[in-house]
């Protein structure tokens, strides 16, 4: 598989060790946590599978052109709405989290709407270039930020304050029945191949993807998974981890570099993971908006012959970025993303039903073509 196929699944998986997918998980560490990583490895790497087999069957395709092809316009157009929603929506849950940890952690005395205009001005002009520079522009900041990232778990792993009494606690509730909001936020951590819908259209030719790849995504996936969510409770102990609102920022505070110019790997920490935190939110908006384009054909508005209407959207992102910066508090983040992360448990069941449903319907057209 191309490695920009990688870079797709791994930043979703990444971006969210930070975010509220650790609170979940750790707010229900007595509740079936454990059990429900165990099943989201299992299915998140069953349904990678069948999305990049699907898509790889449909060399260049996307989700929109599909649904076209098989589906009346009377679905796919409302269809495809929905989705712009939903990844506008996990964009949004990234950007508000980072806004809040920036405005915790690194600058308390700035506004959260500048914060937030920030952060939204350095990705909002990246929704609307081409899939193609998207993919260039988040493999140049992945070959940046990874390296140090890959580090600071080495330091966390290797550190003398990680105790593995508490890791070994934690395991024993492995016998605890899965949890639907752990379960739930672990299987969001699998859903960046689903970004195959709209990236697919650069994958122009067939990749070979077997057996050893699906196991090393599984793989890692597990080991993502697992340093989620056992690394904290090896630092901070097993009884109350459940009352850390960052569990990860309070680890990467407890873990030094000796022999470095910073000392507290937290400043580094929180700089590096927002350079993940911006591909995580330029990917999303970005397949958001062409979702919209598709659907209202954007390309097609022009004014004295220049094509406005792919900045249409723009404004609307903005407007309701900045009103939840300004409204939400961090529970209320937290209450919704955990809403939000158990509703794509049976959005993307259905959509997994679907895609078997184009599947029969393009070969079925295949085959009415050649007789």
């Amino acid at each position: 598989m191309s490695r920009y196929y990688y870079y797709l699944i791994l930043i979703n998986m990444v971006a969210n060790v930070i975010a509220s997918v650790p609170a979940i998980l750790l707010q229900f560490h007595k509740q079936g946590s454990v059990s429900s990583m165990i099943l989201a490895a299992i299915i998140g790497t069953i349904l990678i599978t069948i999305y990049t087999r699907f898509f790889n069957a449909f060399p260049g395709m996307t989700l929109p052109d599909l649904l076209k092809k098989t589906t009346a316009k009377w679905f796919y157009n409302p269809f495809i709405l929905l989705l712009a929603l939903v990844w506008f929506i996990a964009g949004l849950i990234t950007l508000v989290t980072f806004a809040f940890l920036l405005i915790r952690f690194v600058t308390p005395e700035m506004p959260i709407i500048q914060i937030g205009s920030t952060i939204i001005l350095s990705v909002i002009f990246g929704c609307l270039m081409r899939s193609e520079r998207v993919l260039y522009t988040i493999e140049l900041v992945t070959l940046i930020t990874f390296p140090l990232t890959i580090f600071i778990f080495y330091k966390a792993y290797t550190s003398d304050n990680l105790n593995w009494d508490f890791v070994k606690d934690a395991a024993l509730y492995v016998n605890q029945m899965p949890n639907l909001n752990s379960f739930g936020a672990c299987l969001f951590l699998f859903l960046g191949v689903v970004n195959l819908f709209i990236f697919n259209r650069f994958f122009t030719e067939k990749q070979s993807f077997k057996w050893k790849h699906a196991a090393l995504i599984g793989v890692i996936s597990t080991m993502t998974l697992f340093t989620t969510y056992f690394i904290p409770i090896g630092f901070h102990g097993f009884e109350n981890i459940d009352e850390l609102v960052y569990p990860w920022i309070s680890t990467s505070d407890s873990i030094r570099m000796e022999f470095f110019i910073i000392e507290r790997v937290l400043f580094v920490f929180i700089l590096f993971y927002l350079g993940i935190a911006f591909l995580s939110i330029l990917i999303h908006w970005h397949v958001s908006m062409e979702f919209l384009k598709f659907v209202f054909h954007l390309e097609k508005i022009k004014f004295r012959g220049l094509t406005v209407g792919t900045v249409i959207p723009l404004p609307f992102f903005i407007g309701i970025s900045l009103y939840f910066l300004r409204e939400l508090n961090e529970y209320q983040l937290f209450r919704i993303s955990g809403l939000f992360y158990d509703s794509l448990i049976f959005f993307f069941s259905l959509i997994t039903i679907l895609l078997f449903f184009i599947k029969r319907r393009m070969k079925n057209a295949r085959q009415a073509k050649e007789y």
